[in-house]
């Protein structure tokens, strides 16, 4: 079983049920690393008293929709997906845990979005990879933010990302455009763009590489095999947890010099 899939399931678990969708977002800030950097780098970037407008540019599950609006309780913030589905769920969790006032959701295409000098603030995780027209979306992200405007990208890199040996893998990964970006080549689309580089880092280097292959790779393999796996899996967690954990903690504290994923935040001066 790949990897879409069974994130689907998780989510059509959850999808109407807010107290599961909670902790189901613990589960999602826990196991990935991803969301131990992108929460880490937003904490660098604002303090909490922060007032503005952020745009959440491919919302999925809206787990970080939910993290920006606690951790931002005086912003708005204006979410989008492509899938109705996903758009639909975190409205009805969102009026449900009260922030519906804040959180706003709408079905959108980053490709053919039309925004201009509207926030402060553009996160994007785990988008880039999916699209093959990014540079017109880099484009819109250049224009739908303000002067001095920040944005944050989290995608795969092409040293390993999407989990791919080379660049005719298909992947443990579904449904990327490319399975990652090299330095140069996403540096080059961003100016291109208008931005302006603030920092560029990689992520999953050695230490989340072992994290997210023990953490989350081979627990689904195993899911896919068999159902009797699955029951499993609790006490293989008893037992690898404490050691991903860890990893995950050394990677977050490291600075890789090379890495499987991207941690970038550009400038629109």
């Amino acid at each position: 079983m790949k990897y879409d899939p069974v994130k689907k399931v998780f989510g059509d678990i959850v999808s109407r049920n807010v107290f599961l969708r909670k902790i189901f977002y613990k589960l999602l800030d826990l196991m990935f690393l991803r969301s131990w950097h992108v929460r880490k780098q937003i904490k660098e970037l604002y303090k909490r008293n922060q007032n503005f407008y952020i745009f959440d540019a491919g919302m999925g599950f809206g787990q970080y929709s939910y993290f920006m609006a606690k951790y931002f309780p005086n912003s708005k913030i204006y979410a989008i997906d492509v899938k109705e589905e996903q758009v639909d769920d975190c409205e009805y969790f969102f009026n449900k845990t009260g922030f519906g006032n804040r959180v706003k959701f709408k079905i959108d295409d980053l490709v053919t979005m039309n925004y201009e000098n509207e926030f402060d603030f553009i996160l994007s995780v785990d988008v880039m990879e999916h699209i093959h027209e990014d540079r017109t979306v880099f484009k819109n992200f250049y224009k739908a933010l303000k002067k001095g405007g920040m944005l944050l990208v989290n995608t795969p890199s092409n040293l390993g990302g999407s989990d791919a040996e080379d660049e005719n893998d298909p992947s443990f990964i579904e449904e990327h455009a490319r399975n990652g970006y090299s330095k140069e080549d996403i540096t080059e689309k961003l100016t291109s763009a208008g931005f302006k580089m603030k920092t560029f880092k990689y992520t999953y280097g050695k230490y989340g590489t072992f994290s997210w292959r023990f953490g989350i790779k081979y627990p689904i393999l195993m899911a896919g095999k068999s159902k009797l796996l699955i029951l499993i899996l609790p006490f293989y967690y008893l037992f690898t947890l404490w050691f991903v954990l860890i990893l995950m903690w050394l990677d977050v504290r490291t600075n890789n010099p090379e890495g499987t994923g991207i941690l970038l935040v550009a400038e629109k001066e």
